[in-house]
């Protein structure tokens, strides 16, 4: 055996990414965030939800726990209410006399709790670190230097932008600051005609899939209207000619659970189920909306499987949290309900918001502790809520 080895030690310097992903050093402008301060209980100790119950019960009217459906079931036990993002945003600042709110959830929607209720709540998120890899794919940075791209090309005063509801405040405050309007995956279609009737053309951000399927599915646009800007490439990697023929820019971005639903998923489903229904969430990619049965918002889901007679047979496109808390609530019901991948996926970020952390913060909270708060700037929330609230006022 040949033993290699070198005169001079490796000069081996990280890079600011690697520690990052390391752990080691903080972003205060990305999602992520690294740490969570505070010792958090064992996951261990068989006394957690004793000790939920006890610190909520000590709270009292105080603190209103928000639960997004993509919650482990050990969390969305404690919440007060369930929901997709924004209708939970909305159940906040219809609680006034709440002077906490927990939200379990990731750092986005938080911010949009942050930004619709006063100033006298605080929004809480349990374990920072909790992001969403599709709003940190779209940075501000980086959507003002593709503004500066449209305008160079001569199209930014022709151009709306339109932001999922799943971005930074950042990314909202931009759009109100540009004369756009935010979206959810309810009403992308209302968001999109608006848009169009202030515009000719349309920025949407970050989530090019649900876009795309908006724009071709809804909306009866073809995919030639559709151009993708690649914030890591110059220019975004389209020419001038690319973008003045565009209909829709759609932002280089995705949902990492969504993404990975395929046609294979769809076929293979159909081929082991006969009978099955296939219902995905729009923010899947285009050709598995386009060989899906169904296709709609989280709610949608919900309120389809809701209505849905006796012994049919459902493969959903969404995270695995909700789904199978679907499956076990439809059971009784005679309703057969899988997950459409055969590969189970939970959102990762999503399930950092864990029992322990939140036993954290209830426990924190009730010793007087503010822990985690999420707090948007006055400047960011004034164009932010301008924003949503050209939302609010669709028809």
């Amino acid at each position: 055996m040949r033993v290699v080895t070198t005169a001079q030690p490796l000069d081996v310097q990280p890079t600011p990414l690697a520690l990052l992903l390391l752990g080691r050093e903080a972003d205060p402008k990305s999602e992520r965030g690294v740490e969570c301060p505070g010792d958090l209980p064992s996951p261990s100790d068989p006394n957690l939800v004793a000790r939920a119950r006890a610190a909520k019960e000590k709270l009292g009217d105080k603190v209103f726990i928000l639960g997004h459906h993509y919650q482990r079931d050990e969390v969305i036990e404690f919440a007060d209410v369930t929901g997709d993002s924004f209708k939970l945003a909305k159940d906040a600042a219809a609680k006034p006399e709440a002077e906490y709110i927990v939200f379990c959830g990731v750092h986005f929607m938080a911010e949009s709790a942050d930004i619709l209720t006063s100033d006298d709540q605080k929004v809480v998120l349990p374990d920072l670190a909790a992001g969403c890899s599709m709003a940190d794919m779209a940075t501000a940075e980086q959507v003002a230097e593709c503004w500066d791209v449209l305008t160079e090309a001569g199209i930014a005063g022709s151009t709306v932008p339109v932001s999922y509801m799943n971005s930074s405040a950042d990314i909202k405050a931009f759009t109100g600051k540009h004369g756009g309007t935010i979206c959810t995956s309810s009403n992308a279609k209302k968001a999109l005609e608006w848009a169009f009737e202030q515009g000719e053309k349309v920025l949407f951000l970050p989530d090019q899939h649900l876009g795309r399927n908006t724009a071709v599915r809804d909306m009866g646009m073809s995919l030639d209207d559709c151009v993708l800007y690649n914030p890591h490439k110059p220019g975004g990697g389209l020419t001038v000619e690319e973008l003045r023929n565009a209909k829709m820019i759609l932002w280089r971005g995705h949902c990492s659970v969504h993404g990975r639903f395929s046609v294979d998923s769809v076929n293979d489903v159909r081929a082991r189920i006969p009978g099955v229904n296939v219902l995905v969430h729009p923010e899947c990619k285009h050709e598995v909306v386009a060989a899906a049965d169904y296709v709609g918002s989280t709610e949608y889901i919900i309120k389809a499987l809701e209505a849905a007679p006796a012994g049919s047979k459902w493969a959903i496109g969404t995270e695995l949290n909700l789904v199978r808390r679907l499956a076990n609530r439809f059971a009784a019901e005679d309703k057969e309900v899988v997950f459409l991948d055969k590969t189970v996926c939970f959102c990762s970020t999503m399930n950092r918001i864990d029992l322990p952390h939140l036993v954290w913060t209830l426990e924190s909270l009730a010793e007087g502790n503010l822990v985690n708060r999420i707090q948007v700037d006055k400047e960011t929330e004034s164009f932010a809520k301008l924003a949503l609230e050209r939302m609010l006022a669709l028809p």
